[in-house]
């Protein structure tokens, strides 16, 4: 496998994102991976465990020269987070998420979204009962589906989002795009409903 980006920032050091972090190794597909997370705690876990190469307690450092930023912190903080970092995201950049809902995450996010960086919402349809740093592994996307829900794509954005698809592809999933509100339609029938009826 090829290199796909440079430098790719988490921010939020879970099972997710420490499982993005072991696949991207596994494949050599990033030069460089920087994490943030709020926790002490956490960042001294995650340091110990080498998920990153750089972790940092700022946020508006972890995404400074990153090429793809990607969120995986909860859904209701993912406002607050892009409004944060967006005067510290480079012209260029990619900002992806890892969310299980699309239409909420796309309008809160957004309106901070700053010019020059595009924006790729994604949801990898894949986890475990467990959570931290410790928890993430290579194998947790292989064979899983992750859906992309762009919406309206520019055409000088399709390479962009091309990257993205292939980063998904390259460590080990199955990529579909699918519009944000039938998205959100179809988990809403085939995942939280049967949770809430259970």
């Amino acid at each position: 496998m090829a290199q796909i980006y440079n430098k790719v920032a988490l921010i939020g050091l879970g099972l997710i994102a420490s499982s993005m972090s072991h696949a991207m190794r596994r494949g050599k597909l990033v030069k460089q991976i920087i994490g943030y997370s709020r926790s002490s705690d956490t960042r001294n876990r995650a340091k110990l465990l080498g998920i990153c190469d750089v972790i940092h307690s700022n946020m508006g450092d972890a995404v400074r020269d990153a090429d793809l930023v990607v969120l995986c912190v909860p859904v209701g903080a993912m406002s607050s987070v892009v409004k944060e970092i967006s005067s510290f995201m480079k012209s260029g950049s990619t900002l992806t998420d890892v969310g299980s809902t699309k239409r909420a995450v796309i309008d809160s996010v957004m309106p901070h979204v700053p010019d020059g960086v595009f924006f790729v919402p994604a949801h990898p349809i894949a986890g475990t009962e467990q959570s931290g740093p410790e928890a993430g592994f290579a194998e947790l996307f292989d064979n899983r589906w992750c859906l992309l829900t762009p919406g309206i794509i520019k055409k000088t954005q399709i390479v962009r989002l091309e990257k993205v698809k292939n980063l998904w592809i390259s460590m080990g999933a199955n990529v579909e795009l699918m519009d944000p509100d039938h998205h959100d339609l179809v988990l809403a029938v085939t995942s939280h409903a049967p949770h809430l009826i259970a």
